[in-house]
């Protein structure tokens, strides 16, 4: 993980001729190994941000992924902001995996990867200076071309303004701007923006619309062949044997062959390749994992919740306290395993040549993939050459190189282009799963409802310790505890947090929000629980506990404002809320929800509001801020892996469903104008809505939710 890099150690031209100016980036301060020196020539730089044509078309290199979030428009918007680019001139591309630059270039992670909500906050000022470099360049030539000063001289709309009004293009001006120094400290644009919090209308909309963008799935290759794999049931199991001859039977199948996940058959395309796994006979050692089930998990980590953990975080002395409370209030919430079930399964293409290899994949983690081909072939990562597609939904799926791995092994193996794609039961059974968890919780009241101590457990299994165990320390895996340590906004003067990290048997991984998904829950809910017992109301009770937090309170308040939270609502519904902080971002959320005699749980209405600090469009936080809570709201009411046997009891979408269009609420956000740093946007609005929902339900029928998913609920 390497430290915040500021936008001054970033800037250097690689100047172009050619009648194109390209702006690339090095570190000076912490060369790049291996890496090539900016080029001095031709149209284009592997460590390319910024391309400007002979013609005027403006074309933004991309080092995130675009998997819904809007990306492809927002970072775009922060680069032609300072660019003082034509709009209507702007295209953009997908960077390639290349460690030398773009690794680098995201130093919040060490390597090339989308992820914890940090594209737009992650990039902000790295690629204003890149738009302000490029016109400071711009300006310059143009002042040369016409013999006056620069400070003369300005950028608009894709062109310099001169004095008498005369004018070039960025176009006309790209080969001059080219051979200039590039400004170390270009000044940023502090008003009159044109681009930055406006609704600018998304780029990637007209392809997907006409179907001419392209995802993972739609990839083709000439000589490519379809394969699917089949895995053993049973988390750790593998194949003993396994008769090919009926599956090779099946017209179009050309090959049946063993690789280190399963089986594999190969054929013309995806249907014979079914029908094919469907011929298969194999017989599985199942392993030790046949022995796990879902209630031997729960009665696990229930006997390890008994027992004190390592310490997360520690204020004051809360075992003391509430030992001398005068009254203790304890509940135990539970949250299971859950699937992302990504709209686009899993899929990706694989060329394995003895030079090199070629990948297509709808990815979050290029850097990722470059290990796992490099494992596979002992080649150097450097020769994994990464082609980033448009992706059908990640939510966290997407850094894991399972159906790589698969792609990459088969082509090795048969010397053809292969193209893996999982049916949609290999995705709700094979994935990697947002990790079950269990959170024990004490709160020690003084005799006037006051809270003086608040006690949390949690047991979980830890996502850290696969994917990067050195973050690890002391027992703790601050994934699995987020949300519930620094993250907690309330004043309460005993505060001890700790965590046992539980291996379950099952793979688990990030999950849109990770672990605030689960800790939001657990916390928020129980606040409600003590505002219930103390007999207070559950806003009134947050906001004198918010004291120090002022932008917690600020959304709470927006929110409940908003959603009319002193005026009842009406036909019998109630309403909850939950504020949380995660990703640089608050989020307060009112559900409004009613239940039916039957037990039945309709949630009505969700009004949000977030402050996510300095924004980009508008439209992309709404956007992503509905998202998150439909994906939440489905985890809530219906998300659930149950294991039997070692084995992944759901299969597709009628036994792991979703929130449908006719079950979806009416959603409004409102944004807390800010000035601060911006924050991310893609999660945070998935933590507050299970613990909103289940408070309203607790408002309505006088018992907590204390076990996910709701599905239904009785008095």
């Amino acid at each position: 993980m390497q430290p915040g890099l500021g936008r001054r150690d970033f800037l250097k031209v690689a100047a172009a001729t050619g009648g194109a100016l390209v702006l690339g980036f090095y570190l000076p301060e912490r060369p790049l190994r291996g890496a090539p020196p900016p080029a001095k020539s031709g149209p284009f730089a592997p460590n390319a941000w910024l391309r400007i044509a002979s013609d005027g078309t403006v074309t933004i290199v991309i080092h995130k992924c675009e998997m819904g979030q809007g990306v492809a428009t927002s970072l775009p918007q922060l680069l032609a902001e300072d660019l003082e680019a034509d709009w209507s001139k702007v295209r953009v591309e997908f960077a390639p995996a290349d460690k030398a630059y773009y690794t680098w270039l995201n130093p919040q992670f060490g390597m090339q990867f989308t992820g914890g909500s940090m594209s737009v906050r992650g990039s902000w000022d790295m690629l204003r200076s890149a738009g302000a470099a490029a016109r400071e360049m711009l300006i310059a030539a143009a002042a040369q071309k016409w013999q006056v000063k620069p400070s003369e001289c300005h950028a608009e709309n894709g062109e310099v303004v001169g004095p008498g009004g005369k004018k070039l293009g960025y176009g006309a001006l790209a080969a001059a701007a080219a051979q200039l120094p590039v400004p170390q400290k270009p000044p940023l644009k502090q008003k009159d923006f044109r681009f930055i919090g406006k609704r600018m209308p998304r780029l990637d909309t007209p392809a997907k619309v006409n179907g001419s963008a392209i995802f993972g799935i739609d990839v083709k290759v000439p000589g490519m062949r379809v394969a699917r794999v089949v895995r053993c049931p049973v988390f750790g199991g593998k194949a003993v044997r396994f008769d090919a001859g009926p599956a090779k039977a099946v017209k179009g199948v050309h090959d049946v062959i063993a690789i280190s996940s399963g089986v594999a058959v190969v054929a013309d395309g995806y249907w014979p390749a079914t029908m094919g796994i469907r011929a298969l006979n194999i017989q599985w050692d199942e392993g030790k994992g046949a022995a796990i089930s879902s209630e031997t998990i729960s009665k696990h980590f229930h006997a390890l919740s008994e027992q004190p953990g390592a310490v997360a975080r520690s204020d004051g002395d809360a075992e003391a306290a509430l030992k001398s409370a005068a009254r203790v209030i304890e509940a135990v919430y539970e949250v299971p395993f859950l699937a992302h079930a990504t709209m686009e399964p899993q899929n990706c293409t694989a060329h394995v040549r003895k030079d090199g290899v070629e990948v297509w994949a709808p990815t979050q983690g290029q850097t990722f993939i470059q290990q796992a081909g490099a494992a596979i072939t002992k080649l150097p990562p450097e020769k994994i050459k990464v082609h980033t597609t448009y992706l059908g939904g990640g939510f966290g799926r997407r850094v894991e190189t399972d159906v790589v791995a698969d792609a990459i092994e088969i082509s090795a193996k048969l010397g053809v282009p292969i193209k893996v794609i999982w049916s949609r039961e290999d995705d709700i059974q094979h994935d990697f799963y947002r990790p079950t968890s269990l959170s024990r919780l004490r709160a020690g009241l003084d005799k006037s409802g006051r809270i003086v101590a608040w006690s949390h457990r949690i047991v979980s299994p830890s996502i850290m310790s696969r994917v990067f165990p050195m973050m690890v320390q002391k027992g703790i895996d601050h994934s699995s505890v987020e949300g519930a340590t620094e993250e907690l906004p309330y004043d309460i003067p005993n505060l001890q947090v700790d965590y046992h990290l539980a291996d379950a048997g099952i793979p688990v991984g990030f999950w849109r929000s990770v672990g605030h998904s689960q800790n939001a829950y657990a916390t928020e809910c129980f606040l409600d629980e003590v505002a219930a017992a103390t007999r207070q109301d559950p806003l009134a009770l947050r906001r004198k506990l918010l004291g120090k937090a002022p932008r917690h309170k600020a959304v709470l308040e927006l929110a409940a404002a908003k959603a009319g939270w002193r005026t009842p609502p009406k036909g019998g519904r109630k309403r909850g809320l939950a504020v949380a902080e995660s990703f640089g971002s608050y989020v307060a959320e009112v559900a409004e929800v009613s239940v039916d005699k039957a037990g039945g749980v309709k949630v009505h209405r969700v009004v949000c509001a977030i402050d996510c600090g300095k924004i980009v469009n508008p439209d992309t936080v709404e956007a992503q801020m509905q998202s998150g809570i439909i994906y939440g709201l489905s985890a809530a009411l219906y998300g659930e892996i149950t294991i039997d046997k070692g084995r992944v009891r759901e299969s597709n979408f009628d036994s792991y469903p979703m929130v449908r269009m006719v079950d979806s609420p009416a959603i409004e956000v409102h944004i807390v104008p800010s000035t601060e740093g911006p924050g991310g946007v893609g999660e945070p609005g998935t933590p507050p809505i299970a613990p909103a929902v289940c408070n309203a339900i607790r408002a309505a029928v006088g018992k907590p939710i204390r076990r996910l998913p709701i599905r239904t609920v009785h008095a």
